[in-house]
């Protein structure tokens, strides 16, 4: 089980921090996921995803 939002396919990404030094590592951003009891078709079933497709109303919290 990845740390993909199941409605719009966000998921984690990489890059470099960068210092004021402007020394690079690397890092990752992840998307903050949340698991929601939601109705798909008449089931209720837990997935998992993200704040900005709960917040748009792409999904519905039973």
């Amino acid at each position: 089980m990845s740390r993909k939002c199941e409605i719009c396919g966000k998921s984690t990404v990489t890059g470099n921090n960068v210092s004021h030094a402007k020394n690079r590592t690397r890092r990752t951003w992840k998307p903050n996921l949340l698991k929601i009891r939601t109705m798909i078709g008449s089931t209720k079933k837990t997935i998992k995803i993200c704040t900005r497709c709960l917040r748009s109303g792409k999904v519905v919290k039973l």
